[in-house]
């Protein structure tokens, strides 16, 4: 289990190595092991939103894509 960030520190990408901060929550299951409303989220930075985006698309995963509560893409 992961540790909840401290509210002064910002959420970064999932994308392997990337340490940008997240602006984008990808919402997605796996319809084989979750039933239809569980949704796990994947945090994308701009640079790695479509690439993230693209990998769960692809598979039949992806439900939605949001921006991060707080983020700068909210006044957008």
């Amino acid at each position: 289990m992961s540790t909840p960030l401290p509210a002064d520190e910002a959420p970064i990408c999932s994308a392997r190595g990337c340490r940008a901060p997240a602006l984008w929550a990808l919402r997605w299951n796996n319809p084989r092991l979750h039933d239809s409303e569980r949704r796990k989220t994947w945090l994308a930075c701009a640079e790695h939103r479509r690439t993230l985006g693209d990998f769960l698309d692809v598979r039949g995963f992806l439900r939605e894509v949001t921006p991060v509560s707080g983020s700068p893409t909210l006044d957008t």
